[in-house]
């Protein structure tokens, strides 16, 4: 079996990277993240401690929702977990004007909606999709290398879609 988050590609992808220390120990107190039927929450420590007082099967959503896992046990990430982590991604794509609506409803971004790319990016990499006014859109998975991108036709895909900020109107039942 494949570690979670991983496409075949031996290694797994990862948005933020190291970054991620930096959602655990912040200035306002400690994080943590915690499983709770096959979701992961991010949530501060006094708020565990204040729904370990309240029965698991009770407990609708202790914190925010940052993904899931799938039936597969692949790890999905969640809209919800965006405001978070890209304030901290290391890899960015930015898309043009006309392409940010195709992306809300939950379409690849081909080469002709690109903006930029950050340098080095490699192919299979977890990114998080930017408008060209550097309001955090959703995420993907880069199709293409930066240099990829560089040479291939403008209707090829660039970045497969993952979530965006769509789901919540279009998700509104089933996001917790």
């Amino acid at each position: 079996m494949r570690p979670a988050g991983s496409r075949g590609t031996g290694r797994p992808r990862r948005p933020i990277g190291e970054n991620i220390q930096l959602l655990v120990d912040r200035p306002d107190g400690t994080y943590c993240f915690r499983l709770h039927r096959d979701r992961v929450y991010y949530l501060s420590e006094k708020l565990l401690k204040l729904a370990a007082s309240i029965p698991r099967e009770s407990l609708v959503a202790p914190g925010t929702c940052f993904g899931k896992f799938t039936k597969s046990q692949k790890f999905r990430l969640s809209v919800t977990a965006l405001d978070f982590l890209a304030p901290y991604a290391k890899y960015k794509v930015w898309v043009k004007p006309g392409s940010e609506q195709s992306f809300l409803y939950g379409n690849h971004v081909l080469k002709s909606g690109l903006g930029r790319i950050t340098e080095n990016t490699a192919q299979y990499q977890g990114v998080v999709v930017y408008s060209m006014a550097d309001v955090p859109l959703g995420f993907g998975v880069a199709a293409k290398s930066t240099q990829e991108c560089r040479k291939v036709d403008p209707l090829a895909i660039v970045v497969f879609h993952q979530a965006d900020v769509g789901e919540y109107v279009r998700n509104e039942d089933t996001l917790t």
